[in-house]
């Protein structure tokens, strides 16, 4: 549990393609929260500026930093690694600034293990559907078929991990989505309970399986 005057972390998390990104920085424009940015050893795609979207760096120097310890949480996803800088992220809950992270399920697994001081409030957002996910991801990656169906195989390992999350949202409509999230991050923030319906995601996740 966090004091009053130190900042909260909120994650989001979804499998590949269901709009986590975007979410993300919509919540960080028109809310306190500041933007977790994760370093990777990827290739920016066009649209993307070092030390804005991510910092983009050699595998050799990410592999320096996970040996020094530098990492509050990284993966490897797709063959390339993703971690979140320790000193940044507790530097700025410190100082009363709110974190909010864009990272996978096992970044999410990693910082609810090390039992931190601050609040920690967890969201998977998963696509409308299947077919939806697949046009999502075939044109943010240039019609790229290949890279989306290797995508969509990762999808059914990732989606699975929907149960371990504290609200679960489908993002069938941006801005609905964006305000349930909001409504949940309030309600956490002052430390009132709030539920989603297990049974209709369960459902809408069997759904995607098929």
């Amino acid at each position: 549990m966090s004091v009053n005057h130190e900042g909260i972390i909120a994650i989001l998390s979804s499998p590949s393609g269901a709009g986590k990104t975007s979410l993300v920085k919509e919540i960080s424009s028109k809310n306190n929260f500041s933007i977790s940015i994760s370093h990777t050893t990827r290739k920016p795609r066009s649209n993307e500026i070092n030390g804005v979207d991510y910092f983009f760096v050699k595998q050799e120097e990410f592999k320096k930093l996970i040996s020094k310890k530098k990492f509050l949480e990284y993966a490897k996803v797709f063959n390339n690694f993703y971690g979140s800088s320790k000193d940044v992220v507790f530097n700025k809950l410190d100082k009363g600034e709110n974190v909010i992270f864009d990272i996978d399920w096992q970044g999410t697994e990693q910082i609810k293990k090390k039992k931190l001081k601050y609040k920690i409030i967890t969201i998977f957002i998963l696509p409308p559907s299947r077919k939806e996910l697949f046009n999502r991801l075939l044109n943010r990656d240039l019609n790229d078929e290949k890279n989306a169906m290797e995508r969509m195989k990762q999808f059914d390992m990732d989606v699975v991990h929907w149960k371990n999350y504290d609200l679960v949202v489908i993002n069938d409509n941006f801005n609905k989505c964006y305000d349930k999230i909001i409504k949940y991050i309030n309600s956490k923030k002052n430390n009132i309970s709030e539920n989603y319906d297990k049974n209709e995601i369960g459902n809408h996740v069997l759904n995607l399986l098929k």
